[in-house]
């Protein structure tokens, strides 16, 4: 395994596991001198895929078109994949997503489910197999492949590569509105659950609008980002660019910024890369899998507390016996109380705290 020239990495499930596969996919191409590596990923989350250095192809699968023309789609796939490859590592422990990496390549590493029963084919038919753990951070979930590779891990996530165009285009549009230094509010995220509530999310913008500094909300095109976007207070120190820049413009701007005040999503995540100072609030979900990662810790926050600091990242979480559940909302309803229980003044005060450092 020492003269690998193509891979191929299958990552079936949201943004944030599609960007956190970029530290595998670096090491691996350090370690192999610059191979090949393909991406399979599921068509929603083709953008992220795009910001991802060192990949020469990208292959999706779509659910709207499993609806329609299943097996046609499935054929294309297998035909494009089938053999291709020295190398193959699912990330997803779906069957299908199995069964793409053991069609792929003789030699392939995949997640499996802790269910005995139902990983035992998985078991025996992959070349190695390790389990997906919720108390391990995605990023060590994802680094698990190079355990069976003899790579030494380098337990960092790398920042996404910035276009110079993108650069460009974001300095002037801030030159345009006359905004120097600024801090990214994102209040958006891919799911309702993790939502801060709109009473609150306009407190907090209150707040953060009497801190001198200019704060640019961001947010894409989608129903959730545009409904946020119609509902914005207008304040003297808020710019609303939600819907105005793409992933890797956004990845320019996240750049430049001074810091994010958000929600848990990939634009946390993007930041915390970076190395920029975040202000996280989460809701129901996992911390010990999905907090920022810290590059200079080379580690998470692991235990639920309604304030907690670690290295340049602050989480908020609910004061509450419930936090944090791991679940889709209450219930798995859709909406997480936890959530409206966060204080607005409470995540203004650290962000007061850190910017009298920083001005001081």
């Amino acid at each position: 395994m020492k003269d690998l020239k193509k891979i191929l990495i299958i990552v079936q499930r949201s943004n944030g596991d599609v960007f956190l596969s970029l530290s595998l996919i670096k090491q691996l191409y350090d370690f192999y001198d610059s191979p090949e590596i393909d991406l399979l990923v599921n068509s929603d989350t083709i953008a992220v895929a795009r910001i991802i250095p060192h990949i020469n192809c990208i292959y999706t699968f779509s659910y709207e078109m499993k609806k329609n023309q299943r097996w046609k789609q499935e054929k294309e796939i297998i035909q494009k994949i089938f053999r291709k490859y020295d190398l193959s590592i699912n990330l997803t422990a779906s069957d299908r997503s199995v069964l793409y990496a053991l069609l792929a390549s003789k030699y392939s590493i995949g997640c499996r489910e802790e269910n005995k029963k139902l990983a035992w084919w998985k078991n025996l038919l992959l070349k190695h197999s390790f389990t997906w753990n919720i108390e391990r951070h995605i990023l060590l979930n994802n680094l698990e492949p190079l355990r069976f590779l003899n790579i030494k891990t380098i337990k960092k996530q790398p920042a996404p590569t910035i276009n110079l165009e993108d650069i460009s285009e974001i300095k002037n549009r801030l030159k345009n509105q006359n905004i120097d230094k600024f801090l990214i509010f994102h209040p958006s995220a891919q799911y309702n659950f993790k939502l801060y509530p709109k009473n609150l999310r306009n407190e907090l913008l209150s707040l953060l609008n009497q801190l001198n500094i200019n704060i640019i909300v961001t947010g894409g095109n989608n129903q959730i980002d545009l409904e946020i976007k119609n509902n914005l207070p207008h304040l003297d120190n808020i710019f609303n660019w939600i819907g105005q820049t793409s992933i890797k413009e956004y990845v320019a701007l996240s750049r430049l910024s001074l810091g994010y005040i958000g929600m848990d999503t990939l634009n946390m995540h993007i930041a915390a890369a970076q190395n920029k100072r975040v202000f996280a609030i989460f809701g129901s979900t996992r911390l010990s899998m999905w907090s920022p990662w810290s590059n200079k810790l080379q580690s998470s926050a692991k235990i639920d507390m309604p304030v907690q600091s670690y290295d340049n990242i602050t989480i908020f979480q609910a004061n509450m016996p419930c936090v944090a559940c791991g679940k889709a909302g209450c219930n798995n309803k859709g909406l997480s109380e936890c959530l409206d229980n966060i204080s607005p003044q409470v995540i203004a005060n650290e962000i007061v705290k850190w910017l009298k450092n920083v001005r001081n």
